[in-house]
């Protein structure tokens, strides 16, 4: 898949995931630096991909989702996975008031950008994608962004989940 970044092409390593796939484990790094598994995950879930929260296209994206939370299930979680230190994910979310989206990062092994075809070679972050998992593992919704600066199909995204 060709990915660009402000129209300059880039470089996605490792295998993206298809509809119907089973979710491809991971570890990242939780708030308080704490690993976060696949298998520490439960219910519906919606991993969001971005560069970084403290771009002015990925705080709008998280918020967006923030406020989408309120009106879904109770077993839906929704996750930010960038490569911010948890550090920084924790401040963002304080100042922008954040209270039911869990960031992470993968700052650390790297994994989740691997395992799902995310991580940017050139730039060590992590491009625009949007993975809506079930109860069961099984990936039910995938949009990998063309172009980063652009935002995802958030009612598609929120679809899957019903």
């Amino acid at each position: 898949m060709k990915v660009t970044f402000q129209g300059n092409p880039l470089t996605l390593k490792g295998t993206q995931v298809k509809v119907g796939d089973m979710a491809p484990d991971f570890t990242v790094v939780d708030n308080d630096l704490n690993p976060l598994k696949l298998s520490d995950t439960k219910g519906k879930r919606v991993f969001l991909t971005v560069p970084s929260l403290d771009t002015p296209v990925c705080d709008m994206e998280v918020k967006k989702f923030n406020q989408e939370a309120t009106k879904l299930d109770e077993n839906v979680t929704i996750y930010t996975v960038s490569m911010d230190l948890p550090f920084a994910q924790g401040r963002w979310c304080g100042g922008a008031g954040i209270d039911r989206v869990k960031t992470v990062s993968d700052y650390k092994d790297r994994e989740f950008g691997n395992n799902y075809g995310v991580y940017i070679n050139e730039l060590g972050l992590l491009s625009r994608a949007v993975f809506v998992v079930d109860e069961n593992n099984k990936v039910v919704y995938v949009e990998y962004l063309e172009e980063i600066t652009n935002e995802p199909n958030y009612d598609k995204a929120l679809e899957a989940l019903k």
